[in-house]
């Protein structure tokens, strides 16, 4: 089962391009303040981490996710990489975009994909069914939950130091 929301948004940043190229270029700068994530860590290889989602009657899942940080001229991109032995896992997919915004600050325009890959035990028949479209319902609504907080927790992070994870 893949489970898909995506969230679009602009934001201020306060200080010159130059510092927002680095913030964007940095997930453990400026993934650092968003709640839902866990064990977040970054390196050349890119940011991994664990997304928390409440699942029915399964309870909260972590499910881990690999992305890698290709630089871009404007910003930065998030590119999802393969997580193999992994029964749920999480493509995280971005793009972010810096442009001088005039009296020291610069607005960064984000665009985020998250794609849950869950994979559930045969039920069969009706019960089976219902319980797919039950997990279906909470996986998108917490998806959904998720992006809708993304710009938080983003912002948070704007006025902190820089991180190394």
């Amino acid at each position: 089962m893949v489970i898909e929301s995506a969230q679009a948004f602009t934001l201020t940043f306060p200080g010159p391009r130059e510092r927002a190229l680095a913030f964007v270029r940095s997930p453990g700068w400026a993934l650092a303040r968003v709640d839902f994530l866990r064990h977040l860590s970054a390196d050349d290889s890119g940011v991994r981490g664990k997304l928390l989602v409440q699942l029915p009657v399964l309870g909260q899942a972590d499910l881990p996710f690999h992305s890698r940080v290709v630089p871009t001229a404007g910003g930065a991109a998030l590119e999802p990489q393969p997580l193999s032995g992994e029964r749920a896992w999480v493509e995280v997919q971005g793009t972010a975009h810096a442009e001088d915004a005039g009296s020291g600050q610069t607005a960064l325009t984000f665009s985020f994909v998250f794609r849950a890959h869950l994979a559930l035990p045969d039920g069969g028949g009706w019960g089976g069914d219902a319980f797919s479209k039950m997990v279906q319902a909470a996986a998108g609504r917490t998806l959904e939950r998720v992006a809708r907080e993304l710009p938080a927790g983003i912002t948070a992070a704007m006025t902190d130091a820089p991180a190394a994870l």
